[in-house]
């Protein structure tokens, strides 16, 4: 996809803040450190759209992205950093889950895992959410160069497992040191916002 535009719009910590102009969302949601802001600026080849960081936990809010003018790249808070409250936990837990749950112009969750590690119970349980209620979802392995060639079936075949995906679920291989994947991402998101 040609980017012609790629703009960050708001940090919305509650739902009257979400943009009311209708346009299809794409959500990226993921544990803390599995590199949402990373693989968010390297989709759109802009190197700072996404504020990245070496601190997991970064993104407290809910961060829109209008790209082309046309539709929304929304990074949701990362999910399992042990180093904040449980109040803030129970705070990013409702402002993900209202998100989700009620975003009518939502069209597809791209729920990342680190392909290194086998999904943890977070992943499940976003991902079982997910099916739950009914919502598209694309399964993204971050960090595909950190691993082998030659081990890189036996990892993907962790995160199906791990999820329940079966042997032939999706899962696409991203790295954003060499975008791979990216493409493939692209490919899917196209289908959800035409």
């Amino acid at each position: 996809m040609k980017i012609k535009t790629a703009e960050f719009i708001i940090s919305a910590a509650k739902s009257e803040q979400f943009p009311q102009d209708r346009l299809p969302e794409i959500a990226f949601v993921g544990r803390s450190n599995v590199g949402k802001s990373s693989l968010l600026n390297s989709l759109v080849k802009r190197k700072q759209l996404a504020k990245t960081s070496s601190t997991p936990g970064k993104t407290q809010l809910i961060n829109f992205f209008l790209i082309n003018k046309a539709f929304y790249l929304v990074d949701l808070p990362g999910y399992g950093f042990a180093r904040v409250s449980q109040a803030m936990k129970k705070q990013w837990g409702r402002i993900i889950e209202e998100y989700l749950a009620t975003r009518e112009t939502l069209m597809l969750v791209v729920l990342l895992v680190d392909v290194r590690h086998p999904p943890t119970a977070n992943d499940r349980d976003m991902y079982q959410w997910l099916i739950h209620y009914n919502l598209p979802t694309v399964v993204v392995a971050t960090k595909a160069d950190k691993v082998s060639r030659g081990s890189l079936q036996k990892h993907i075949n962790q995160i199906r497992q791990g999820l329940n995906l079966g042997s032939e679920g999706p899962v696409i291989l991203y790295s954003v040191q060499t975008s791979q994947g990216r493409d493939d991402l692209w490919r899917i998101i196209k289908q959800y916002i035409s």
